[in-house]
């Protein structure tokens, strides 16, 4: 099925727009989701246990998120596409080194991740800021979330 069965109060020009940041940001958290979780699994040495547990806070954001933003899309008509070759083909979000990695290449692979991920939301913010007052709404809400979790995984370093 092609055709939305769902109608939008947006003009088709705003939907399409708002359509593509949103799936543009929903493939961003759920990369962001399967890394802090690859990093969970991966953490090892002093102070182990906090960053392993901080990773556990930084999946459940980032999958509320992104339940949060293909609910969005849903809303103004758009189906979102999470599937993993979406996700692998699209995602602008950082690689994640493989194997163990110590806490702190760890922390600073993630504030690299979430530095990188925040600048894309910003640009997105803007560009909602013709096209749907509500979705911008919505990835200012995400924005400030990821800056908070940006800031607490930098305050590890100071």
């Amino acid at each position: 099925m092609s055709k939305s069965p769902i109608t939008s109060p947006l003009g088709d020009t705003e939907r399409e727009a708002t359509g593509a940041i949103l799936q543009a940001t929903l493939v961003d958290l759920i990369d962001l989701s399967l890394i802090a979780k690859q990093a969970h699994w991966n953490v090892v040495g002093p102070n182990f246990r906090s960053a392993h547990l901080q990773l556990d806070e930084l999946v459940n954001a980032a999958r509320q998120y992104v339940d949060d933003v293909a609910e969005r899309a849903n809303a103004i008509g758009v189906s979102p596409n999470g599937k993993v070759r979406t996700v692998v083909e699209s995602s602008g979000v950082p690689e994640f080194p493989d194997n163990w990695q110590s806490v702190e290449n760890t922390v600073a692979s993630i504030v690299q991740i979430l530095g990188e991920l925040i600048k894309r939301l910003r640009k997105r913010i803007e560009e909602t800021d013709k096209s749907d007052l509500v979705t911008q709404d919505l990835l200012i809400e995400i924005a400030a979330e990821l800056e908070k979790q940006h800031w607490m995984w930098q305050a590890q370093t100071a």
